[in-house]
């Protein structure tokens, strides 16, 4: 499966958690999965992140794609591809991260913020990027304006997007999903509300 087919088939959005603990993380991942997002990813910025993949892999039904984000270094791309993670996410694209995602056998989704970076990952050979920080790094003006000259990228926008506006980025031809936390929120996690976050991911209209 490559990238595109990832970004397509995960339509409208793409899910981000960052889970607490290895229950947690399966209990979230579930109730997202039974919401009908059965394209998730979780971030590692906690110490259970790679623990956790591990465990929603083993645990979830087998057609859960699940990715790795927040990649930094080479050896977090490294570790999350052991963990078994299906793709890998990067908030930026360093010459390092991509050059060691293009020896990596998944799917990668580098980001970018501006025209400069994403030709540098697309002539890296990555024709799909993260969009990121994407609201504040000039929104869906920003990707109209990158549509003409770089027609050939999709994009995959991040950071800012909430259930206000995720459908006016899904409206440009350029982005076939996006990706958000919102569909997680701390306050129902916190309360273990899984009835809930399924509702909130029932309600998304793409």
């Amino acid at each position: 499966m490559t990238m595109k087919d990832i970004l397509t088939s995960a339509r409208p959005v793409i899910p981000v958690m960052t889970p607490g603990s290895i229950s947690q993380a399966l209990s979230l991942s579930r109730a997202l999965y039974e919401g009908g997002l059965k394209t998730q990813e979780v971030a590692l910025r906690s110490a259970c992140a790679l623990d956790a993949i591990k465990a929603i892999k083993d645990q979830l039904p087998e057609d859960l794609v699940l990715g790795a984000g927040t990649i930094l270094t080479p050896t977090q791309l490294e570790l999350a591809e052991q963990a078994g993670a299906d793709f890998l996410v990067s908030p930026g694209s360093t010459d390092s991260i991509l050059d060691a995602a293009k020896s990596s056998l998944l799917p990668f989704l580098p980001g970018v913020s501006n025209p400069t970076q994403a030709i540098t990952a697309f002539n890296a050979g990555f024709n799909c990027l993260k969009f990121f920080p994407a609201e504040a790094a000039g929104g869906i003006e920003m990707l109209k304006a990158l549509a003409g000259p770089l027609h050939e990228i999709s994009f995959c926008p991040t950071g800012g997007i909430n259930s206000k506006n995720y459908q006016k980025y899904l409206s440009l031809p350029s982005v076939p999903c996006v990706a958000g936390t919102w569909l997680a929120p701390d306050e129902l996690v916190r309360k273990a509300d899984w009835k809930g976050i399924t509702l909130l991911c029932h309600s998304l209209h793409p």
